[in-house]
């Protein structure tokens, strides 16, 4: 199977899982309680040692195999959507490292539940939310700009009388809204939230 192969089938399946989990933050905005509720049904699911096991090969075919195409790309005619699917992709990159090495560390190392306040306790935390809004923000805007990019080369059909580039507009968008929500409901309607101790570690403080 050649590279560009490898790295779209493993991209579809991060996709998915990916959007599942975004939504998962999403339903933070009508509470922290219900966000871990459903957290917890779809972990019975992903946690699975099978699928988490596929799920973490995915990561690192999808990383590899986007290293090599970065590689390949000559960047001098790319349009906008071409540079944006290849710089979306090498931040994707570096986040999945950095997070799932961070969430591995926390489940077996510091024997952590890696729920809402594992993502929380950095973006509600000075000064160290200085760095964990935008690393967080930057990876959900990357997500959705890689969507964009990849449908606005794939799609060649208007939908609803915008054209395909008009449609991989509408899904940066889309994703731009979808940032500030997560954050709405990470950040508790920007109110602050009380962070347990046990993950104050995460922080220092």
């Amino acid at each position: 199977m050649k590279t560009r192969q490898v790295h779209f089938f493993s991209g579809i399946l991060l996709a998915l899982f990916v959007g599942i989990h975004l939504f998962n933050h999403f339903i933070s905005i009508v509470g922290i309680d219900r966000h871990i509720e459903l957290m917890d049904s779809l972990r019975k699911f992903y946690r699975h040692p099978v699928i988490e096991i596929i799920l973490l090969v995915a990561v690192v075919f999808q990383i590899l195999s986007g290293h090599q195409l970065f590689r390949r790309k000559d960047s001098r005619k790319a349009t906008f959507f071409d540079k944006l699917h290849l710089y979306s992709g090498l931040y994707l990159a570096i986040f999945l490292v950095i997070h799932v090495s961070a969430v591995l560390v926390g489940r077996f190392y510091l024997k952590l539940d890696t729920n809402f306040y594992f993502g929380a306790a950095g973006i509600n935390s000075f000064p160290v939310n200085l760095f964990f809004i935008p690393y967080y923000a930057l990876a959900i805007l990357s997500f959705f700009g890689h969507l964009a990019a990849i449908h606005s080369k794939k799609m060649n059909q208007p939908i609803l009388g915008l054209s395909p580039v008009q449609q991989a507009w509408a899904i940066l968008i889309l994703g731009a809204v979808l940032t500030l929500l997560i954050f709405y409901g990470l950040t508790n309607q920007f109110s602050g939230i009380e962070i347990p101790e046990e993950y104050r570690i995460l922080t220092g403080s």
